[in-house]
This record gives C-alpha cells, sequence and structure tokens, in this order.
C-alpha cells in the first residue's frame, strides 16, 4: 500500500515524501490504520521493517496542535534509542512547526528542562523512563491529558529492568489510555504486563518465521588453534568493506579489542554502557559522517540503534541469547542491500551453535584461506567421527561406561580399553 492512501495531514504526507518513503513495509501497512482506528496494537518485528514508522506516523497525526498540552509519551530503553526515535520524529514534524516535542534522556541538563516545561507543555514526549518518570514526579510534565502510550523496544525493557519504571508512569496516566507495545519477542513476563493496560490487543507479528534477512549470508568460524586478533585483523582488511560492526559480550572485551586493533593500526569506534552518554554520541555521529570504519560494541549497539550502511557484522562471541543475535546480525543485509555475517565459535560452544540452529538460524561453516573464505565441514565431520566411534562399542562395552561412571573400582580403566580392543577384533572383517 502507498502512503498516500492514508488519510493524513497534508504535512504529514509532504515530510514522508521527503524521506523518500512510497511503499508501506508490511508492519507499517498492518499497525498503521489500526493506530489511526485507536485500536490496541502490539507489534513484533525485527529490526529494519519499519517499525518506528509504524506508530510515530500515525500519532503524530492524533495530535492536536491547538491544544497545548501533552498527548503522547513514547518511552525507549536506552538513550541512544530515544534520541533516534526522536530524531525521525523531527523528520516528520518537519512541515508541522507548531507541534512540539521534547527529548527526555539522562545525561542532560535535568533542571534546565524542568524550567523549560515549567513554562511549555509539549504534544509529544520522546524518552527512557527514568527521564519521563522524574519529570513527572517533579510535577513538570503533566501527563493528565496523555492519550497515547507507547512502550518501544519492550523486550530490552523487560531485559534491562525498566518494566517497574513503565508501570509507574502507565499508572499516572489516564483510565481512557490508548497504549501500544512493540517489540522484537514477546515473553510471557511482558504479556502479562501488556495485558494489565490492553483489552484483547492485536498481536501483530511480521517476519518472525525469518529470523535473519535472506540478504545476509551467515558464516561460521571455528577459531580453534588461531589467533584471534590475527584472524580478526585479517578479516577486517580483506577487501574493502563499507562499515564493519564487530560485537562482543562483555565491556572489558571490547576494550581490549578496540586497543588490540588500534595497535594493528586501525580506526576503530568503540560503544558499550561504560562510556559516558556525551561521548557514545559523539561518537555515533562520527560513525555516520564515515569516520570509522570499524565498530566494537557490545549488544547496546545492537538493539535498534540505526548505524546505515553496515556492511558486515562480525560476532566474536557467541551472544548469550537468540535475541541478541538477531539483533546484531539485523545490523547489515537492511533495505535490500546485501551483507555479511561472521561469526566465531570453537567446539565447546557446540551446544550454543546448534540452539541457534534449532530456532531456524543457519549457518555456512568457513575458513580463511589464501585470503579467501572458503566453505568447510569440520562440525559434522566431528560429529560422524563420534557416531562412528560410539558404533563400534558394543552394548557390553557400554555397560562397562556407565558402571564407571557410578562408581571406579581398580582395574577398570584396563578393562574397559580390552574390552573395546577385543570387540574391534572381532568385527574386523575377515580377509
Amino acid at each position: 500500500m502507498n502512503f498516500k492512501a492514508l488519510n493524513l495531514l497534508p504535512e504529514l504526507q509532504h515530510a514522508i515524501s521527503d524521506l523518500d518513503f512510497y511503499e508501506m513495509t508490511p508492519i507499517q501497512e498492518m499497525v498503521i490504520p489500526k493506530i489511526h482506528n485507536n485500536e490496541s496494537v502490539i507489534g513484533q518485528s525485527k529490526t529494519g521493517t519499519g517499525k518506528s514508522h509504524s506508530f510515530l506516523i500515525p500519532l503524530i497525526n492524533h495530535i492536536n496542535a491547538s491544544e497545548p498540552v501533552t498527548q503522547v509519551i513514547i518511552t525507549s530503553p536506552s538513550r541512544e534509542l530515544a534520541t533516534q526515535l526522536f530524531a525521525m520524529a523531527k523528520d516528520l514534524l518537519k512541515y508541522l512547526p507548531d507541534i512540539k516535542a521534547t527529548l527526555a534522556i539522562g545525561g542532560t541538563d535535568k533542571a534546565k528542562q524542568i524550567n523549560h516545561l515549567m513554562k511549555t507543555q509539549p504534544h509529544l514526549v520522546i524518552g527512557t523512563p527514568g527521564r519521563i518518570y522524574d519529570l513527572m514526579k517533579e510535577n513538570a510534565l503533566l501527563t493528565q491529558s496523555v492519550s497515547y502510550f507507547v512502550v518501544d523496544e519492550a523486550d530490552m525493557t523487560l531485559d534491562m529492568g525498566f518494566l517497574k519504571l513503565v508501570d509507574d508512569i502507565a499508572t499516572r496516566l489516564s483510565t481512557d489510555l490508548k497504549m501500544y507495545a512493540f517489540s522484537a519477542t514477546l515473553p510471557q513476563q511482558l504479556m502479562v504486563f501488556l495485558n494489565r493496560y490492553m483489552a484483547h490487543p492485536d498481536i501483530i507479528k511480521v517476519n518472525t518465521e525469518n529470523l535473519i534477512s535472506d540478504t545476509v549470508t551467515n558464516y561460521l568460524i571455528n577459531i580453534r588453534s588461531q589467533n584471534e586478533t590475527a584472524l580478526l585483523y585479517d578479516l577486517l582488511t580483506l577487501g574493502n568493506p563499507y562499515l564493519v560492526l564487530i560485537f562482543a559480550n562483555t565491556k572489558q572485551r571490547v576494550d581490549d579489542v578496540h586497543k588490540a586493533l588500534t595497535e594493528r593500526g586501525l580506526t576503530v569506534a568503540k560503544i558499550h554502557g561504560d562510556i559516558p552518554a556525551r561521548e557514545r554520541r559523539r561518537t555515533m555521529n562520527r560513525v555516520k559522517q564515515l569516520e570509522f570504519q570499524y565498530v566494537v560494541a557490545t549488544d547496546l549497539a545492537a538493539r535498534g540503534i540505526d548505524i546505515p550502511g553496515v556492511s558486515e557484522v562480525i560476532n566474536l562471541d557467541v551472544p548469550r541469547e537468540l535475541e541478541f543475535f538477531i539483533h546484531r546480525v539485523g545490523r547489515t543485509g537492511r533495505q535490500g542491500v546485501e551483507g555479511t555475517a561472521i561469526t566465531f565459535y570453537h567446539p565447546d560452544l557446540e551446544p550454543a551453535i546448534s540452539a541457534l540452529e534449532k530456532r531456524g538460524i543457519s549457518f555456512e561453516e568457513v575458513t580463511l584461506r589464501n585470503g579467501q573464505l572458503v566453505s568447510v565441514d569440520t562440525r559434522h565431520k566431528r560429529e560422524r567421527r563420534k557416531r562412528a566411534t560410539t558404533d563400534e562399542i558394543g552394548t557390553q562395552t557400554r555397560g562397562f561406561i556407565k558402571k564407571k561412571k557410578k562408581t571406579i573400582k581398580p582395574g577398570y580403566k584396563r578393562k574397559i580399553k580390552e574390552q573395546i580392543k577385543k570387540e574391534k577384533r572381532q568385527n574386523r572383517p575377515s580377509k
């Protein structure tokens, strides 16, 4: 469906055209009409599907600019995500100067913001749960007239422990409030919370069966017996990638990798939670200005942060949760442009890789050989060897081994070895 088919304010249509938005994405096509008709919606969609505009566009269209009161509140779990949403909203408000929007996040001057709110109430507030709730407690942000409340990245809000703050905000809003939630996943604890505020919401799921975009080539590299830093450097300098995101599970690991790559002469940015918010914002702006070709980060940067033009994602560690893997890899291969994802692993992590595969993630195992990624099959060969060894051992020997696990007596190891040798001799084909 084309955006022009929607009954929107002409000024909003003009702004959408300026963004070169013409055809709606699947989630936009399903969500926008429902919010336009004031229906309860929970949207489940992976990153890069136009989720944010699916609620920003109809909610901005709902705002009555002639009433100088707050009408819409949108929470996002991190400062970066809230700042990104606010920038999207400002683009849509380009030709609607009478609609006032405010960004409410930590790391900014709260006293200055309170003074400003005492003079003028914004129509639209986008921010983190903590700062929004603080402004409400100070009676600086007046919410009696709020008609629409959005919890964006709801699963991340739960993961980061902010659901209680969201609850505190929601309980202070009007009883006829229209609430919406958008999330990559819908854990049970989140659904229990949302059902308290949403009567029979329509759950819209988009592309959840394709966890990774078809435009992403998903590689797996066994780093056993390899120098990880040297391998990473060789991969990063293979060809001339446009922008590479490198993910690690811990802040210390990000610092170590950043230091190692910088010492090898690469210009590398780093992003994690211990870096001050102002510095993170400055780094993100520099990344968007293409001052860096490589960014090493924790999962903070994976959760919806829009870094355009990511050509490659490298997972130095297998993430602890499937959702983090999806968010990481979802940074590349967006909007029909091909991308590459590479995950480092070693045999001890086989259960984690198998768990991802059981959830629908497929990998192509490769190795770097003579400056090229070459397909290999070491994982399945190892599994076949294990099965072959097990098949050679008879029932009696397996009984010995099981018994050994329970109790070990003198000479037991020798007996097991002798039994295995005996069965191999018996199974040997006669000449």
